[in-house]
């Protein structure tokens, strides 16, 4: 073999190395991130709860500024 042909062969090893370390890490990082994403995840139940309870305060809280609006359209200070 020729000197040129053996640094060819040479320089392609050493990127087929490099590419398959750099495409193992990034499917590693794709893992990760897919997994924190998972562990974010909130089951439905718990998502659900919460917002009922809202929508009652959020609801008394209208009925308040309805009942204060009207007050003073009376001419009343609540």
């Amino acid at each position: 073999m020729s000197e040129t042909v053996l640094i060819a062969a040479c320089a392609l090893i050493g990127l087929l190395a490099v590419a398959a370390t750099l495409l193992r890490g990034w499917q590693d990082w794709l893992a990760l991130k897919s997994r924190e994403l998972e562990l974010r995840r909130v089951p439905v139940e718990i998502e659900r709860a919460p917002r009922e309870g809202a929508a009652r305060i959020e609801i008394a809280d209208l009925k308040e500024r309805i009942r204060r609006l009207e007050a003073i359209a009376n001419g009343v200070d609540p």
